[in-house]
């Protein structure tokens, strides 16, 4: 057990880049490096005033530095590159690429009066800090999530510098070198565009509230929240794995670390109670993956949605809210419907955390959360205000924990007390910034991408595009859920969201449009997101899957598969609110009606999930899937029976009776067959 869960977090400090044992002058170094991003991002949120474009740009250059110095050239070499996978030090060349790569990130903030005079003509000293940038930006990329990124966004650019030589269906007129760089990393069309924008002004502050409380302790805190309400329950540790990912994800924008944070109590407690390990392993997983669905922080996605979308963040989790909490729900409904199937009981009281203790010892922990939620709901301050004050209030509340403690323990320490406070606080501080290298590198170079696309190759993309979907918005929707989890397997989650977004996104809104189907831009936008997100436990790559088969000692490729098989019932639901814009509350403005979608939603999503799992009351027979299937569309899309009655759109939401009044049959026939099975 010990050398696999070794094993799940060595996953994690490879997406963190904590793959270095260091030495003290080293570690000392790169935290230093990593507070002083975090101070620089809490200042800007603050009284700092500055460019948009220096405050990336500065963003950026912390993010190289901190990964050359943290992660080796290569991880497994031949003998003659062992220097460069060094470990146990930071080699000479990786301080050179670390300056070197943070000084030509900041290069367009140095000389940024220099650049504006001379806007699309650099001079030889622009195309080599240009071209020193973006070779330096994907280097550090492939060390931090891999070479899909990195292969991806140099095919980008050899098209555009290829386009006059390709096929004629593939021909582009091609760009120049100057108008390439200009483009890429001289301007804010490319690196610094809007995704690193997001990923600067808004998405560290928020993982940097998950960070602070990790480290000050609220994962265990709604793990034993979780387990204490949960836990007596049939299949009880694996609905409070579903709870404990889905607390943990409106903080953490990362599956992993939620797997390696809630799967480390759950995934043992699962097994405990009769869960196979894949089965046990596959529930964390296709619980931490859905993490990255719930606002406020959606794997940083949300944000950049809003800009892309050009609306207020707020209706970003509007539209979010209900696909995501029906999402969960489905899935709390598939751990009861396995232990039926398994015959499984819940744990023994006495070993189930106690509601009341457990929520007096962690209810801190919820202030925050709180004071996030009322300022981005009620008083709708800015995503970056709101998480910067949280902030500020978890900050004051570690202080009082740590002073707490103390004086529990009869001490009394005050300057113990304070310096543990600080600590936790440094500690959280640095796991922020740690966290966030990953997410600007893909930002930044999922913005070469973008600002390919924008030179003029958009529109040859979108023809070869429509030209495979044959003009079918149902192929067109397909295509785009098959490419988004082909580029999922290598991509960041954000990474395959703005790819896609910006190549697909458009042309499903224009192409539903041409076919009498009006897609909100939306819809669109949250389907490629969607997708995206479900790669991280698709097979044979998803490296979640990876992470919970090493804590529950299961086969990864079946861990994966099976982690699948529970997303499926996440996979239905874009292909649901793309035709039903319901679902992501378009135009949809009261409380009553909202509440109403969302439940009867939870029932097409527990149809559908009972026809996919093979039970329901009792073991499902053949001819009855069908009908749990037609439920399911019913619910999902109660407009698509107005025709058949002959009524209007205004007697859309009538049809909910007719998809209830299939699930109460669906309900008493079975309990009939399971009341004849005990006799």
């Amino acid at each position: 057990m010990a050398r696999k869960m070794k094993t799940a977090e060595e996953i994690l400090k490879e997406e963190t880049g904590e793959v270095r044992s260091l030495r003290k002058h080293e570690s000392y170094l790169i935290s230093i490096l990593a507070i002083a991003w975090a101070i620089f991002q809490l200042s800007l949120a603050s009284f700092l005033i500055i460019d948009g474009t220096k405050a990336r740009a500065i963003h950026l250059a912390f993010a190289m530095a901190i990964l050359y110095l943290s992660m080796p050239v290569v991880k497994k070499p031949p003998n003659f590159l062992k220097y460069f996978a060094a470990t146990y030090k930071i080699p000479v060349n990786d301080y050179i690429f670390a300056i070197v790569g943070a000084i030509a990130a900041l290069y367009i903030a140095i000389d940024a009066d220099g650049l504006a005079m001379r806007a699309g003509f650099p001079i030889d000293r622009d195309i080599f800090f240009g071209f020193l940038t973006v070779i330096l930006l994907l280097e550090a990329t492939r060390r931090s999530i891999g070479p899909a990124l990195t292969v991806i966004a140099l095919a980008f650019s050899a098209y555009a510098f290829l386009g006059p030589h390709m096929p004629q269906f593939l021909a582009f007129k091609g760009v120049s070198l100057n108008k390439y760089l200009n483009q890429i990393s001289l301007s804010t069309e490319g690196i610094y565009g809007i995704p690193l924008g997001v990923s600067a002004s808004i998405v560290y502050l928020f993982v940097l509230l998950g960070s602070m409380l990790d480290k000050a302790g609220a994962g265990k805190f709604f793990i034993d929240m979780a387990l204490s309400l949960l836990g007596r329950f049939k299949g009880g540790p694996a609905k409070a794995a579903v709870v404990a990912s889905g607390f943990t994800g409106l903080v953490s924008g990362s599956s992993i670390a939620n797997i390696v944070t809630t799967g480390t109590f759950t995934i043992p407690l699962m097994k405990k109670v009769g869960y196979p390990a894949t089965k046990a392993a596959a529930t964390e997983v296709a619980a931490s993956t859905d993490g990255q669905l719930m606002p406020p922080i959606m794997g940083a996605a949300a944000f950049i949605i809003a800009e892309y979308v050009n609306v207020p963040y707020i209706e970003v989790v509007k539209a979010a809210a209900v696909p995501a909490f029906v999402s969960y729900f489905a899935l709390f409904y598939v751990t009861h419907l396995e232990a039926s199937k398994l015959g499984m009981k819940g744990l023994p009281p006495e070993e189930c955390p106690k509601f009341f203790e457990t929520l007096k010892n962690g209810i801190h922990y919820l202030i925050p959360i709180g004071m996030l939620v009322y300022e981005l709901v009620i008083v709708r301050h800015s995503p970056e205000m709101a998480a910067y004050n949280a902030v500020l209030i978890l900050s004051v509340i570690i202080f009082y924990q740590e002073i707490r403690k103390e004086y529990s323990k009869g001490e009394k320490d005050f300057i113990k007390a304070i310096w543990n406070s600080i600590k936790v606080i440094a500690n959280g501080l640095i796991g922020g910034s740690r966290n966030m290298v990953s997410v600007a590198l893909a930002t930044a170079s999922a913005g070469i991408i973008v600002g390919v696309v924008g030179m003029g190759i958009g529109g040859m993309i979108t023809q070869i595009v429509e030209t495979l979907a044959q003009g079918n918005i149902f192929l067109l929707l397909l295509i785009t859920a098959i490419a988004s989890l082909l580029l999922g397997m290598g991509l960041h989650t954000t990474a395959t969201y703005i790819v896609m977004a910006s190549l697909t996104a458009p042309i499903i809104v224009n192409l539903g449009a041409s076919y009498g189907f009006f897609i909100p831009l939306m819809a669109a936008h949250l389907f490629c997101f969607y997708f995206g997100i479900l790669a991280d436990d698709t097979p044979p790559v998803g490296l979640a899957s990876y992470a919970a088969a090493a804590i529950a000692d299961s086969p990864p490729i079946a861990t994966g598969i099976q982690g699948f098989l529970y997303d499926l019932r996440t996979a239905v639901i874009p292909f649901m609110f793309v035709f039903n814009t319901d679902l992501i509350l378009h135009e949809i403005y009261s409380w009553w009606l909202g509440l109403l979608i969302f439940v009867m939603a939870c029932f097409a999503a527990f149809s559908f999930t009972a026809a996919i799992q093979g039970w329901f009351i009792i073991r499902n027979k053949i001819w009855e899937v069908p009908f749990m299937l037609a439920t399911a569309f019913v619910l999902f899309r109660p407009g698509t029976l107005l025709p058949l009655f002959g009524l209007g759109e205004d007697m859309k939401y009538m049809m909910y009776l007719v998809g209830m009044g299939m699930f109460g049959l669906l309900v008493v026939e079975q309990l009939f067959r399971a009341r004849l099975a005990r006799k």
